[in-house]
């Protein structure tokens, strides 16, 4: 780690210092803490007593009993499964930063709101940079706020006042919707579904596109993603094309996963997308000259779809649940896909949950 600014060693100011242990922020962090927690789940009672017991020989561990807090996100059992939220921690972001009588937003951005470098720069970046990061461990729970926090987190090294305003109108959605969270529901006949999306052009400086996906399983969603593509595409054929390739190395790896854990739907795994020309492209194994100046590793999409491996849909613009993650949508739209993304309020609670234990 580099000696911090203001505590330089003159007499050895290219010496770095060494860590004695993780701090937050960094890649070692989350392993630090895993080091320590666990949380053991399973369907069959017995046999996780006998896997505690099994544990309980070999280290020394403390049964939290049934698991209602892990590293700041929170577990409400109901009566129809899983809630998890994040209320504490967006509540002591909100205190820290003095919003909790602030008067809340409806949507985290603003519709069709546009981010530029220009303008009068922001005389805290520090304050910045810690307010998006917290803003980043908050989409844990909260897909909703990840467009608009990929938007703000792209000014990091050298933010304005106006992305300023842009964060405080994210904590000020926070501030309406502190209680929301993830809803996970049983699905006695669970399917792998994924939405695919992008926004061309977005980026007025750079000209590089947005891209999204939302995966679900059995209906609850498990994985989602809002960034900007590394590469400027030449048609919205193109950029739609490199987002369901994305979106499909993102599901195959969830099928793996999920064959290991022996829980893998019997159905192909379906994309859908808005967009018929790059459907075409994933279906069509015939190269079209258009095509050729695209990344050969992209094109395995061809061949998950010829080997049967993976089903390529459309689906109509006005329910393509992955555009919440591509670009700043009206109140209306926005809580639809919301709702359907199964982002709320807390439902009615349930005995029963999963161990936490301290190793």
């Amino acid at each position: 780690m580099e000696q911090p600014p203001g505590f330089i060693d003159p007499k050895h100011p290219t010496h770095v210092c060494r860590l004695k242990r993780a701090l937050y922020g960094l890649k070692q962090a989350p392993r630090a803490w895993f080091q320590h927690d666990i949380i053991i789940t399973g369907n069959h009672s017995a046999t996780i007593t006998r896997f505690i017991s099994r544990l309980h020989q070999e280290f020394a561990i403390k049964d939290l009993g049934r698991l209602s807090y892990f590293l700041g996100l929170e577990v409400t059992y109901t009566t129809t499964g899983l809630f998890l939220s994040q209320t504490k921690y967006a509540h002591d972001i909100l205190t820290r930063e003095k919003l909790l009588e602030a008067k809340p937003s409806a949507t985290p951005l603003a519709t069709a709101e546009l981010f530029t470098s220009t303008g009068t720069k922001f005389a805290d970046p520090t304050q910045y940079r810690s307010l998006v990061g917290a803003l980043q461990y908050l989409t844990i729970t909260r897909p909703d706020i990840s467009y608009a926090v990929n938007q703000v987190s792209q000014f990091l090294q050298s933010p304005t006042v106006d992305h300023f305003q842009a964060v405080k109108r994210i904590l000020c959605y926070v501030k309406g919707t502190i209680t929301y969270g993830l809803s996970f529901l049983h699905s006695p006949k669970p399917t792998l579904l994924g939405y695919s999306d992008a926004d061309w052009a977005r980026c007025i400086e750079t000209r590089r596109s947005t891209y999204g996906y939302s995966i679900f399983l059995g209906g609850n969603l498990i994985s989602w993603s809002a960034k900007k593509q590394p590469t400027v595409a030449r048609s919205s054929c193109e950029f739609e094309y490199r987002a369901l390739a994305n979106t499909a190395a993102e599901i195959v790896w969830i099928t793996h996963l999920l064959h290991e854990l022996y829980v893998l739907p019997p159905g192909r795994p379906t994309i859908l997308c808005d967009n018929k020309s790059a459907l075409f492209l994933s279906q069509n194994p015939v190269s079209h000259k258009r095509a050729k100046h695209i990344d050969l590793d992209y094109h395995f999409i061809r061949e998950l779809v010829s080997s049967g491996k993976l089903v390529t849909k459309f689906v109509p613009t006005t329910i393509q649940l992955a555009d919440i993650f591509t670009k700043s949508l009206p109140k209306t739209l926005f809580e639809s896909f919301r709702t359907k993304l199964r982002v709320g309020p807390p439902p009615v609670r349930l005995r029963g949950g999963i161990s936490d234990i301290n190793i």
